[in-house]
């Protein structure tokens, strides 16, 4: 028979669990991949930049290392300068009376005065007798560089710059400032046959009226064709269109700041001055060429002695 009094014994069978690890690996992962897709974009960045835009980059970051001496000049920059090898002293628009910078003046009697704008750009103003001509030439030099500097800035804001960063060139030559707007191979500044440009080129012009005007030098603003284009008027050719482009750019530039008395000339030279001699058929032989000159502006009436 059954034994009734014998105690029933329940047992409990314990399961091993997994540790709860919370969701602290989903945000170290979600960090990873953000990483990651930073780092991807900046390399698609610089793959996608010209040799111009990283050398403008390179001198925004690049460390800066200021002189202790102040300019004789003051004003907002205190004199600080930008040469070719980076921001070795800061500043988009960069004054030039830095003595640690400037070449020693030569004075025969007569004192050269410095007029600095409110951007930090000065223009050597001769009295009586004058400076020479290699310490003018020196200024201007100074000034270019800050120049340059400021224009690719400027160029680099604007939101659609990428698309035509190949077609703007700025270099310093044996005349003074030159800055380019060229055509490319199906990339061009202006509707064919037109004198007006595309909207972006408009803003690439409009871009560089504010620093030539606070330049003293004057501008020399010319048009040119590229050979082999044909016109359906026979009274209006590659003379008319270079010349009307060349004077449309003057006008885009008056609108956004550069006074008129900055202009020297405006000039139409058709396909006389190719951009390539070998090949006068190229899209990059057409194009508009801003120059801001060497030579000294001006004397004011009231300046003459």
């Amino acid at each position: 028979m059954a034994d009734y009094n014998q105690p029933i014994i329940i047992k409990k069978i314990k399961k091993n669990r997994h540790v709860h690890h919370g969701g602290a690996w989903k945000i170290a992962y979600a960090d990873f991949v953000t990483a990651m897709m930073a780092f991807f974009l900046l390399l698609w960045l610089i793959s996608m930049t010209s040799d111009e835009q990283k050398k403008g980059l390179a001198d925004y970051f690049a460390p800066t290392s200021v002189s202790a001496s102040t300019s004789g000049a003051g004003g907002i920059m205190g004199g600080n300068s930008l040469d070719d090898t980076g921001s070795q002293r800061s500043g988009s628009a960069i004054a030039v009376g830095d003595p640690a910078t400037s070449p020693p003046s030569t004075t025969t009697g007569s004192q050269e005065s410095q007029i600095e704008s409110k951007d930090g750009f000065t223009a050597g103003v001769n009295s009586a007798e004058g400076s020479s001509q290699p310490d003018l030439k020196s200024t201007y030099d100074k000034n270019f560089h800050a120049a340059a500097a400021s224009i690719r800035q400027a160029w680099q804001a604007l939101p659609n710059i990428t698309d035509i960063a190949d077609n703007l060139l700025i270099e310093e030559t044996k005349d003074g400032l030159n800055i380019q707007i060229v055509d490319q191979d199906g990339d061009p500044m202006f509707p064919e046959g037109s004198k007006y440009p595309y909207e972006t080129t408009r803003q690439a012009i409009a871009a560089i009226a504010p620093v030539l005007q606070q330049l003293p030098n004057q501008i020399n603003i010319s048009g040119h064709t590229a050979a082999g284009t044909t016109y359906t008027n026979p009274r209006y050719g590659s003379w008319e269109l270079s010349s009307d482009r060349a004077n449309t750019v003057r006008s885009i530039l008056g609108e956004f700041g550069l006074n008129q008395d900055h202009i020297h000339s405006v000039i139409g030279r058709s396909t006389t001055d190719p951009f390539f001699n070998n090949d006068p058929y190229m899209a990059a032989n057409e194009r508009i060429e801003i120059t801001v000159l060497y030579e000294a502006p001006p004397v004011p009436p009231e300046m003459e002695p």
